[in-house]
């Protein structure tokens, strides 16, 4: 039986698909769902431009896990940790991957269920404390034994599990489509706590994926609040504005912080679909600066940059101590392009032609590009700490990539 919340939130976003078809600006979801197929007058994606590479890049490998996410537009996305990639598709199962050599060294398969459907696994495994684990769209949370993979434990939450879960501190915390934030024992799968957000009347699919600090678990949520709770009972500890709902309609208002913080030292940065990207000192919740450049699927930091990407399909450079923009790089309009995340010196986004783009920290320039899959690239890559790089297309293919001038 389908849950009351589960109806609301299904007509919600029903609602923002047909509004957007008649709204010029458009939503995250629609443009998703239907770009490149409008007719002989609709906006083009901005063409390629031919350029002279100063970087060069090399596939280490590349492997398919299974049926992807297609348009359910949940920017699915692998994990990477201890020398290896942690991949889920979105009909099939959860591969562990050789990070250097992109050879399968195991793969779990859900078991038959009752009801004789297929799990659609989203969102992407997080990993941490022995643990893969994954969410589904029937809120299923099933943890994974790191090195066998092995079933552990399974929970049920009421609604679409969206974001990667985050593990730390003995703790699984799950961020579900529904604005809740559900903590699960690691070790036995007990629940714990859990918070709610306040219900907005639309938003952009996805959700912010939870980061944990020393007993802290920073979230941020659709109606544009960055919140600090405890991750010992999930107390509000603190929370801040990322964007306010300021329009005349539903559409106008939506301000969705779906990209998982990042956190560097004691400082936070987030994003907003606003656009605004702030930067927030974690233990207070102090409000450190405030630009009116940001996107919902997250931020590439680097040492001296916080890059985003807008729904307009503009990547920004920013001053990562003041916000102060830096750049700007206007090359790939109505592509529908990634968040960015930093390999070296280098910001790099995918698009929904299956390109990666590599970008100059320093000016925003192109260095580099290469087509991984002719399927779009929706979600952030990764990169590991000895700089390689792996993206996650919406139909199941993986490919890992190292760059060098």
């Amino acid at each position: 039986m389908i849950s009351r919340t589960s109806l609301i939130r299904a007509t919600t976003v029903l609602a923002c698909v047909l509004a957007c078809l008649v709204v010029v600006s458009g939503c995250q979801t629609t443009k998703n769902l239907f770009k490149g197929k409008g007719g002989d007058k609709d906006p083009k994606p901005a063409k390629l431009v031919e350029f002279a590479p100063s970087a060069t890049v090399s596939k280490l490998w590349s492997i398919n896990v299974g049926k992807g996410e297609k348009s359910i537009g949940t920017r699915q996305h692998p994990a990477i940790a201890d020398g290896h990639v942690y991949a889920a598709a979105g009909l099939g199962g959860v591969d562990a991957i050789d990070l250097q050599t992109g050879k399968v060294q195991w793969t779990y398969r859900p078991k038959e269920r009752k009801d004789k459907k297929t799990t659609s696994f989203s969102g992407g495994p997080g990993v941490g404390s022995g643990l893969v684990v994954v969410g589904t769209l029937e809120g299923d949370v099933i943890a994974l034994d790191q090195a066998t993979g092995t079933e552990k434990w399974s929970g049920k939450l009421l609604n679409e599990i969206l974001a990667a879960p985050a593990i730390g501190n003995g703790v699984v915390v799950v961020h579900s489509n529904d604005g809740k934030v559900t903590a699960f024992d690691a070790a036995t799968g007990e629940k714990r706590w859990t918070w709610s957000s306040e219900p907005v009347p639309l938003s952009v699919r996805g959700n912010s994926t939870p980061v944990i600090g020393p007993g802290y678990v920073f979230v941020g949520t659709d109606g544009g609040k960055l919140v600090a709770l405890s991750l010992t009972d999930g107390g509000l500890l603190w929370e801040t504005t990322v964007a306010d709902a300021d329009g005349r309609s539903d559409i106008a208002r939506m301000n969705d912080s779906d990209g998982a913080p990042v956190m560097e030292g004691n400082v936070l940065y987030a994003s907003s679909y606003k656009p605004r990207t702030i930067a927030v000192d974690a233990p207070s919740g102090q409000l450190m600066w405030v630009q009116e450049h940001g996107g919902v699927g997250g931020i590439g930091i680097s040492s001296d940059r916080a890059v985003v990407s807008d729904s307009k399909d503009i990547v920004w450079g920013m001053d990562r101590n003041s916000g102060a923009p830096m750049w700007q790089q206007n090359g790939f309009t109505l592509r529908n392009i990634s968040a960015p995340v930093v390999q070296g010196g280098y910001a790099v986004v995918g698009d929904y032609k299956g390109y990666l783009h590599w970008l100059k920290l320093a000016d925003g320039q192109l260095a580099a590009r290469t087509r991984m899959t002719s399927k779009a690239i929706a979600a952030q890559p990764v990169v590991s700490e000895d700089g390689v790089l792996v993206a996650q297309d919406i139909d199941g293919n993986i490919a890992a990539f190292r760059v060098s001038p």
